[in-house]
C-alpha cells in the first residue's frame, strides 16, 4: 500500500510559524514520525509540500494510479479551494483531511471545509498526532475495502 502525505501552504514553516497554535515540531519531525508509523503499519509513504494550489493539484494528479490514498493537510486552501476539491474528486483517490489545530475552535472562516464533504474523514486539533491518526484511519479504511 502506498500513501501520499500532502502538506499545503505554509506547512514548511512548522516549528516557526505561530508555535502557540501549530506547535514547535518541524515538517521534518512530522515526516519522521509518519515514516516510523508507516514502517509499523507496513505501508510506503511519499511526502510532498507545496505552497501553491497548482503544485498541489499536479501532485494529486500524479498520484492517480500510483498511490492508494492521501493524507492531506490543505492548510488555508481548506476553506477556499474548489480546484483542490475537484482534483481529489476527479482522481477518485480516497483521502483524510488533517489539521494540526482545531479549526472549529478558531476564526469562523476556518469552520467550513470545502474538502471534508468528499473526504473519507477529517482529523483536527491533535497537533502532529492529527497526521498519525489520519494515516492510521486511512490505512484501516483501505484495508477494509481491499479484497
Amino acid at each position: 500500500m502506498h500513501i501520499l502525505v500532502l502538506h499545503g501552504p505554509n506547512l514548511n514553516l512548522l516549528g516557526v510559524r505561530e508555535p502557540q497554535v501549530y506547535g514547535r515540531l518541524t515538517l521534518d519531525d512530522v515526516r519522521q514520525r509518519l515514516d516510523a508509523l508507516a514502517s509499523e503499519l507496513g505501508v510506503r509513504l511519499s511526502h510532498h509540500q507545496d505552497n501553491s494550489e497548482g503544485g498541489l493539484i499536479d501532485r494529486i494528479h500524479a498520484a492517480m494510479g500510483q498511490c492508494d490514498g492521501v493524507v492531506f493537510n490543505p492548510g488555508g486552501y481548506t476553506h477556499t479551494s474548489v480546484a483542490l476539491r475537484d482534483a481529489l474528486s476527479g482522481t477518485g483517490l480516497p483521502f483524510v483531511e488533517v489539521h494540526l489545530s482545531n479549526v472549529h475552535a478558531r476564526e469562523p472562516f476556518r469552520h467550513k471545509s470545502l474538502l471534508a464533504p468528499v473526504a473519507v474523514g477529517q482529523v483536527a486539533g491533535f497537533g502532529v498526532e492529527s497526521y498519525t491518526l489520519g494515516l492510521r484511519g486511512l490505512v484501516e479504511w483501505l484495508r477494509q475495502r481491499s479484497p
